[in-house]
């Protein structure tokens, strides 16, 4: 993976550029120290480490403004950081870049339960929502698996999804409004409680954006009210063609649950030892499938679902028979990424998403690559969405196994990309994915998302190196063009 050269006369004026920074941010918000600084060097995409230049620690929306201003004036690279959990090197800092931190950023502002909706900082956890409205019976819909750490800010980034998502959506689906901060210091405001907004999509557009964009300072998420009845079905299969045929039976027959789990036999051994969440352990596949709603209609559905799993060869099937049980169930999915962690040195977690019905043909044909590597893999899914999460398990002590784990992922998501699926489903490009963009795109395609980057960031300075193979200066893709009397229109050139 190769990242842009560094800018030696920003890392020459590095005390400089401290010292005004200081002046904005006072106190304790700007690291230099290099021990400090080691906090900061990778994100949940451990493989890759680089200190950056120097992390800056706003609390305020105007220190935003004002330090994205200055490094705007004077070319400085900026990387936004929330909590540091993408896993596809999102919040990787660069040698001379700042590190933006909006960890700081972490107060609920107002829960409006007659408009169901809550206004939060960005640094606030995921977990966190639920937390705040929980009391009066409400909940925040989207739930990564690193919900008790990651930061609605960065779910925003990365438009991330979690077990609930097939019903629910992902963040873009629970998003209201947010506030958001320009390169240049303007601060912005798109949506808001309203449902809808008239005009273009912007915050769309700024939902998995990936810090290339803006830095959010304010979100408005759509809360729940807390369904009245929720039970979830283990259900064990002799193979994982058999599990995927069931997911797609399900869904077949017009049934939507709350969640749809899918993890195979190493994934099963490692939750169930981590968490003792009475996993079967003698099944190749496991199932985890949560009915929500009425009494009555929950009592109906799972009935349809236990029918359905036994048309596909179910081995094994057992209902939660309480709120802990079904927790439960769900505790060993959620552990099952620091779970597999026992099993291994080192772990690659991919993310890629295929459509439903070729689930069992991507699983031949992952086993068929993982024997070609020499390297196993544990296999987590979002099974009703097609969202895979292998885990690729390498020991980076050995020499050459890292590339091979890489290759070995690249492989994976070009097979997604093959089959009709896309490189990402909630981790983003980041630098992860960004080289097999044009797996995905041409270079019409590339060029004019290169455009967008452009009418908010004309100098790249925001998160350069993430999402986009290969970099142009604006100036080469086409600028805005004012004619008087006339609307704004692009200069696209030839290719």
């Amino acid at each position: 993976m190769k990242m842009p050269d560094p800018d030696r006369s920003i890392m020459a004026r590095r005390d400089e550029i401290a010292e005004t920074l200081r002046e904005i941010v006072p106190g304790e918000g700007v690291i230099l120290s290099d021990r400090e600084l080691q906090v900061y060097e990778s994100d949940g995409l451990t493989a890759y480490r680089q200190p950056p230049l120097m992390a800056v620690l706003p609390q305020t929306v105007e220190q935003v403004s004002q330090v994205l201003a200055y490094c705007h004036a004077e070319g400085v690279k900026v990387v936004p950081r929330g909590s540091g959990t993408s896993l596809s090197g999102g919040a990787l800092p660069l040698a001379d870049a700042i590190l933006l931190c909006m960890g700081k950023f972490n107060q609920v502002i107002e829960v409006d339960y007659d408009n169901r909706c809550a206004v939060v900082q960005p640094g606030v956890t995921n977990l966190g929502i639920t937390k705040a409205v929980e009391s009066k019976g409400f909940y925040y819909a989207p739930d990564p698996s690193s919900q008790i750490a990651c930061s609605i800010g960065g779910n925003v980034a990365e438009n991330a999804g979690g077990v609930h998502c097939l019903k629910y959506g992902l963040t873009t689906n629970n998003l209201l409004g947010i506030e958001m901060v320009l390169i240049d210091g303007t601060v912005l405001r798109f949506g808001g409680k309203h449902l809808d907004s008239p005009g273009y999509d912007l915050l769309g557009l700024m939902t998995g954006s990936e810090g290339l964009l803006g830095v959010v300072t304010e979100v408005t998420v759509r809360i729940l009210p807390q369904p009245e009845t929720a039970r979830a079905l283990l259900l064990g299969f002799s193979s994982s063609e058999s599990a995927g045929d069931c997911v797609a039976a399900i869904i077949s027959e017009g049934i939507v649950p709350g969640g749809m789990e899918m993890m195979d036999k190493p994934a099963i051994e490692a939750a169930e030892a981590f968490v003792n969440a009475g996993y079967p352990l003698d099944v190749e596949a496991l199932l985890i499938v949560e009915l929500d709603g009425p009494q009555a209609e929950v009592d109906y559905l799972i009935a349809q679902v236990s029918r359905i799993s036994k048309k596909c060869g179910a081995v094994t099937s057992r209902i939660s028979q309480n709120e802990d049980e079904r927790q439960l169930f769900w505790a060993g999915r959620k552990a099952a990424f620091p779970a597999v962690g026992r099993l291994t040195p080192d772990y690659y977690c991919m993310d890629g998403t295929i459509p439903r019905n070729k689930l069992p043909l991507v699983l031949k044909r992952m086993r068929e690559m993982s024997e070609h590597y020499g390297l196993r893999v544990a296999n987590v899914f979002h099974a009703g969405d097609g969202n895979l999460h292998p885990l690729i398990m390498y020991d980076a002590n050995n020499p050459g196994e890292l590339e091979k784990a890489e290759d070995f992922g690249s492989d994976i998501l070009k097979l997604c990309v093959e089959v009709g699926g896309v490189l990402t489903g909630e981790h983003g490009v980041g630098v992860e994915k960004r080289d097999l963009m044009p797996e995905m795109f041409n270079e019409i395609d590339l060029k004019q998302q290169l455009r967008v980057k452009c009418a908010f960031d004309s100098k790249a300075l925001l998160n350069p190196g993430k999402v986009f193979p290969e970099l142009h200066r604006c100036a080469e893709l086409g600028r805005m063009h004012i004619h008087k009397g006339k609307l704004p229109f692009p200069d696209i050139p030839r290719f």
